[in-house]
């Protein structure tokens, strides 16, 4: 069956997905609530941040060559805005409000990427861990600069960050449950929400099924594993990493499974069906066999990346037109389907960027410095605090009512900075500097 792109139905959105946590007027007439949304995140410093923070490399490094332009969390983030925007509205949903997700799904990302992450929960354990996107709501409801309205407890005007609307919110909700909550492992790293902010988290969840995710949150993350696995492999091969021939190669191969499985698919599936998965992508006449830099070489390999998305996006859309139908699908109508097939392909791809360019020994080195880094400056700067916070956040840790929420505060502010800020950050603090990038 082909995909019938319908045109998205703004109006299927009922008036409590566009409520927004505090009544504001309009500034402009015509414009939708969703692309005011989308225009709310597009302007954000949030945003801009992300052009500093690494993806898989870090910016920067000497790891890449000058010309290579590794992605950051700024470019993947507007590459899944687009591949989500284009198979949200394949499928009836709003794409202003889908690419608004998709752009602030990682905001909430600190320096150094996932490695930031894991460093940043070590040091908060004891005040309700760190999680990258429990850290995005926080900075879409409070610490993004946009909306002030009167404390209900009177005295100081409180932050609703960008006030977004409920469905935007809702979508850019990838985990839909407090620390703790997970429905099926409790010992679950992974949540959507910190303590403090389950106030507006309960309200954005209002008459959701518990635990679901809405259809535009799954469409946003089908367009994060996509855009992540097939650019991470691009990059791979553009750096000169990922060598194809290898992937014929039965030790790498069995290298492969054994990273895949557990990791990136389910610890119970077979590793021929991610021998079958790679073969079929192997076997395709636009598959990158080799690549050497040339600019017919670079056409191809743009010719392929180009291939897998629209692989992986036809691939969800005809699956779940086949179980839907073809009316304008969103919110808790449907859910999104990604054959079996399909998701162990893009695994596949993320598995061989993982092993051939996140795993090599120097980038361990890196990652290890790091960590490093963050502990200090964790250290450092709640030792000193407030000195060392920036006026935003010198004035939350202030008004913080205990030592709980004052240490909220000094994860907030490392969480905003960039690799490089948090560097120099770090120095200024611990007069030691780390070596540079690389």
């Amino acid at each position: 069956m082909e995909g019938t792109p319908h045109a998205p139905a703004y109006d299927s959105y009922d008036p409590a997905a566009t409520e927004r946590f505090a009544v504001e007027p309009d500034k402009r007439p015509g414009r939708t609530a969703f692309q005011r949304d989308r225009a709310r995140v597009l302007h954000s410093a949030a945003l801009r941040r992300l052009a500093g923070k690494t993806q898989v490399v870090t910016p920067g490094s000497r790891s890449y060559d000058w010309d290579a332009s590794p992605r950051t969390r700024l470019t993947h983030s507007l590459e899944c805005a687009q591949v989500g925007r284009e198979l949200g509205a394949a499928l009836g949903c709003d794409p202003d409000l889908v690419e608004a997700a998709c752009l602030s799904h990682d905001m909430g990302h600190p320096p150094f990427g996932h490695n930031g992450e894991e460093a940043l929960n070590e040091f908060a354990k004891d005040c309700g861990g760190f999680e990258g996107n429990a850290q995005s709501l926080r900075l879409l409801t409070r610490l993004e600069p946009k909306r002030f309205v009167p404390d209900p407890a009177g005295g100081a005007l409180v932050s609703v960050g960008l006030n977004l609307t409920r469905a935007s919110l809702d979508a850019a909700t990838k985990y839909p449950w407090a620390r703790g909550s997970h429905p099926t492992d409790p010992d679950s790293v992974k949540f959507g929400a910190y303590e403090d902010d389950l106030p507006v988290f309960e309200w954005l969840r209002r008459g959701a099924p518990a635990d679901r995710k809405c259809f535009e949150a799954q469409v946003m993350d089908w367009s994060d594993d996509v855009a992540y696995s097939v650019h991470d492999f691009e990059d791979g091969l553009h750096a000169g990493h990922i060598d194809p021939n290898l992937l014929f190669a039965e030790p790498e191969r069995n290298a492969i499974w054994q990273v895949a499985i557990g990791r990136y698919v389910p610890a119970d599936t077979d590793p021929q069906e991610l021998r079958e998965a790679l073969d079929r992508l192997m076997e395709e006449d636009w598959w990158p066999h080799g690549y050497d830099g040339s600019a017919v070489a670079q056409a191809r390999l743009k010719d392929a990346t180009s291939q897998l998305i629209g692989r992986f996006c036809l691939a969800a859309e005809n699956a779940t037109r086949e179980a839907y139908g073809f009316g304008p699908l969103t919110r808790y109508t449907a859910e999104l389907v990604v054959p079996r097939q399909a998701r162990n392909e893009c695994a596949v791809l993320k598995t061989v960027a993982d092993l051939y360019v996140m795993q090599r020994e120097e980038q361990e080195r890196l990652r290890a410095d790091q960590r490093v880094v963050l502990a200090e400056l964790a250290e450092a700067l709640s030792a000193r605090a407030p000195e060392g916070l920036d006026p935003q956040f010198r004035a939350i840790f202030d008004a913080a009512p205990d030592d709980r929420a004052r240490k909220r505060a000094v994860i907030d502010q490392i969480a905003a900075l960039t690799d490089a800020s948090a560097r120099s950050l770090h120095a200024r603090l611990t007069r030691r500097p780390r070596r540079a990038e690389g």
